[in-house]
């Protein structure tokens, strides 16, 4: 679903991240994970000296066994609430929430800008330059990781065409909010251990400065 950027109230799309059964060594499981993630905060300063302080909380996944019920799909529902609030008004600022996802790779030490057209590094240094917006589903192998995005902004550009944007964008202000509820989350393809980590690419922008900076969450398994 997609959302306007006249709206004062961000509601964000559902993400898709594939399904995949969650597996033991045995067999699937029968029962939905419930994954609570702690809260975080992190505080930079910009060349111009204004603090920018992001706050991620009510992070949670919902892992449950795929309809195919195969090894190969995987199925999540996850939430969270991110604020961004600057020591000085700004004259823009843009939340781009998502996560990342890899499949039989250890995603915890990721130095990727968090943007689907950038490469994500990992730790064991494979990498995946693959996007996913909004409801869409995300096919991964062994060794890869790709990003998936909460939101789907549908604005119109200088044309009058419609554009869309992953990054949702608050003009004029010292504070920011996003929050999403059982995005979904489908991941194809993976045979293997998966895992999946959030993210939020926060972009401020004042009268002396801009500058992009990416929030990790805390790792978790998908089975």
């Amino acid at each position: 679903m997609t959302i306007s950027v006249q709206r004062l109230i961000v509601k964000s799309a559902p993400v898709a991240i594939g399904a995949a059964a969650l597996l033991s060594a045995a067999g699937v499981a029968a029962a939905d994970v419930h994954v609570a993630l702690p809260s975080q905060t992190d505080t930079q300063r910009l060349g111009d000296g204004t603090v920018v302080t992001v706050t991620r909380t009510g992070e949670t996944a919902n892992i449950n066994p795929s309809l195919g019920g195969t090894p190969l799909h995987r199925n999540a529902w996850v939430s969270a609430s991110y604020a961004v609030h600057t020591s000085a008004k700004a004259k823009k600022i843009k939340v781009q929430a998502g996560y990342i996802v890899g499949c039989q790779i250890n995603i915890s030490g990721v130095t990727g800008s968090g943007n689907g057209s950038d490469t994500v590094s990992t730790t064991s240094g494979a990498a995946s330059s693959t996007g996913v917006g909004g409801g869409g589903q995300l096919t991964i192998g062994p060794g890869q990781a790709a990003n998936v995005y909460v939101n789907d902004v549908e604005s119109a550009d200088d044309f009058g065409n419609d554009k869309h944007s992953s990054s949702v964008s608050f003009k004029g202000v010292d504070s920011a909010k996003l929050s999403y509820v059982n995005e979904t989350i489908q991941i194809n393809g993976c045979g293997g251990y998966a895992q999946a980590r959030s993210y939020a690419k926060v972009t401020v922008v004042t009268s002396n400065a801009e500058q992009i900076s990416t929030f990790y969450g805390k790792p978790f398994s998908l089975g």
